[in-house]
This record gives structure tokens, sequence and C-alpha cells, in this order.
């Protein structure tokens, strides 16, 4: 593994410089689960939520969380994102019964630094507005493998995370 990059000769946490690393095209895919009550579930789905349309809310929320990512973390550069997707499935797992969402988002630009850290932005605050939105008939949903699954350009080329 290589050093951290964050930090300079004496230890200090400073900006990376990018100035001297080609704009290349660079992907991000993060993923992360937002488990629930089945009826919460239900009610999401139908469209009852007394807030509105939950996942179409958690959708914007999620694109604009990739936006200000840079606002969020104190190291991250501002980057001018070219595509961010967000997109909702919803899972039930037989074995335990539980019940949830997942999310996975997709965050693209050209430029000199990677994404990933805006990808991983947008799965939270898109989880955590499902919660905002839902907690009140469900204070017991529990967000779970959030996680990069996958960074493509750049110097370190690709990582693919192991299943």
């Amino acid at each position: 593994m290589s050093s951290l990059t964050h930090f300079d000769a004496q230890g200090q946490a400073h900006m990376v410089d990018v100035a001297a690393k080609s704009d290349t095209h660079r992907i991000a895919v993060a993923t992360g689960r937002i488990e629930m009550q089945p009826a919460t579930l239900a009610i999401i789905e139908a469209g009852t939520a007394k807030k509105g349309d939950v996942l179409g809310i958690a959708r914007i929320a999620g694109i604009m969380a990739a936006k200000k990512t840079s606002d969020l973390i104190p190291l991250c550069h501002p980057l001018a994102l070219t595509r961010v997707a967000i997109d909702f499935v919803a899972a039930c797992t037989s074995n335990t019964g539980a019940s949830g969402i997942i999310c996975t988002a997709t965050v693209e630009t050209i430029g000199p630094t990677g994404v990933e850290m805006e990808a991983l932005t947008a799965v939270q605050v898109a989880l955590l507005t499902i919660y905002d939105m839902c907690k009140a008939v469900d204070r017991g949903m529990t967000m779970t493998g959030i996680k990069l699954l996958e960074k493509h350009g750049g110097k370190s080329g690709s990582f693919v995370a192991q299943t």
C-alpha cells in the first residue's frame, strides 16, 4: 500500500496537488443498503409516504451530495462532474426476512482526480434521505454495506471490489 497522500513531509494535512496530472475520464460506482421493516418498504413502493416520493427525493439528494462533496470532505477537490446516476432496487433477503433498498451511485468526470468520494457521498446521503423521510414509521432502519464497487481512470488504473 502506498503512503497517505494527504500529508506532507512534515506530517501536516494538505490538499493533494493535481496540477501536473493529466485529465482522464474517471468513473466511480458505490453502493449501500438501508434495511427496514417490510411495511416501510411497502409504503415506499406504493408511493404513500406522507412526505412524498421517497426514492425521487432521495435520488435528487444523492445527486446534490455528489456535487457538494468538496464542501463536506475538507481535502476533496471541487470537481466538474459530467454524470451522476442514482439507482434504487428494493431487496428482500429470503433467509433473514430483511427488507431494504439498495442504492447504487455512478459518478463520472473528465479531470485530474477521481470521483470515489463523490460516489460514496451520494450513496450515503441518498440513504440518509430515505431514513429521514420514513423515520416516522420506522426508526429502526439501518444503513449497511456502504462501499466502493469500482473505479476507473487515472494513473492508478482500475479497481473492482471483490464480491
